[in-house]
Order: structure tokens, then C-alpha cells, then sequence
């Protein structure tokens, strides 16, 4: 069996081609992901993407900001081998909205926004708000599971080499 750090370095990658790869199938195959709980749902980019290019033995990283950002810089920078490193992610279902930003080296979420829930007026009420919050949170958690295993799937299957990847790469091109 493999030691903790010895297996967190070699598979780190793998956070930053799903990543990637999310933005990549957000931008031109969104039918592709799963739905998500209560059917239809979107998700899109945020307000911020972090790449990183590795060569040489340095890191250059690129963080691109901002609701209205272009995205130019990001994609000259995939087309340099760089790979995303953090993805700020706006996911919709029904009336519900939550924003988090995925890192991809060890595929936690930071900067959790949920829905908003009913407000608490009596003591009564703090108990089902809290299980309404906890509820939410595990859907999206849920959610990216989901689609985290959609990409491992894809990833170990013949068509990450033969089809998707040179569909990423002409994207990127594009």
C-alpha cells in the first residue's frame, strides 16, 4: 500500500484535468453532465479561474477574475499546457443557487455560498434551519460527486485518449 503523501503527489493530477475538463464540457457540452437533485440544473463558471503551467522546473499561474472576464488569457494559457488549477462554479437547480470554488489539487470546496433558508424567528426554528442548510450543502456536495465520477469513468475508459482529448484540444485551439 501506497504511503498517504507518496499517493497525494503522484494522483494530484488528476484535480487539475478534471477540472479542465469541467470547464471545458461547461462550455461546450453542458447536456453531458447529470442532472442534478430535482432534475434540471446548471453549471456554469464563476467568477474566477486559477491555471497553472509547469515547465522546467517552474509554475507560472494565471488567475483570471471577475464577473464579465474574458477568457482569453485562460485558454492561450491551456494552449501553452497549462491545466486548471482552482474553478469558482455557479450551480443551478430549481430555484436554489449555490457558488463554491473547487481546488483541484485536493478537490475541496472553499467560499461555500448555499441557497438562502427560511428565517429563524423562534428557537423552534433554528433546528429545521439547520437541517435545511445541512440538506442543501449535501446536494451540491452530492452533485459534484456525481460528476467527479462521470470524469473517472471517462478518464480510465479508451475514449479519454481517442475522443476526448483531442476534442479538448481543439476547443482550446478554437
Amino acid at each position: 500500500m501506497l504511503d498517504v503523501s507518496v499517493s497525494y503527489n503522484r494522483y494530484k493530477f488528476l484535480g487539475h484535468e478534471f477540472l479542465t475538463w469541467l470547464w471545458y464540457i461547461i462550455e461546450t457540452e453542458q447536456r453531458g453532465i447529470r442532472p442534478g437533485p430535482g432534475g434540471v440544473s446548471t453549471l456554469s463558471l464563476g467568477n474566477r479561474v486559477m491555471l497553472e503551467n509547469r515547465k522546467d522546473g517552474t509554475a507560472e499561474t494565471i488567475t483570471i477574475t471577475g464577473d464579465e472576464a474574458g477568457l482569453e488569457e485562460g485558454m492561450l494559457a491551456l494552449n501553452k499546457g497549462a491545466l486548471v488549477t482552482e474553478l469558482n462554479l455557479l450551480f443551478r437547480s430549481g430555484d436554489y443557487q449555490w457558488r463554491f470554488t473547487i481546488k483541484g489539487e485536493s478537490l475541496h470546496l472553499v467560499g461555500f455560498k448555499g441557497p438562502r433558508t427560511g428565517s429563524v424567528e423562534t428557537q423552534e426554528d433554528l433546528e429545521g434551519a439547520v437541517l435545511e442548510k445541512v440538506y442543501l450543502c449535501e446536494q451540491a456536495i452530492q452533485y459534484m460527486d456525481g460528476i467527479f465520477k462521470q470524469f473517472i469513468v471517462l478518464r480510465v475508459s479508451d475514449d479519454w485518449a481517442k475522443k476526448v482529448v483531442p476534442r479538448m484540444k481543439r476547443w482550446i485551439r478554437g
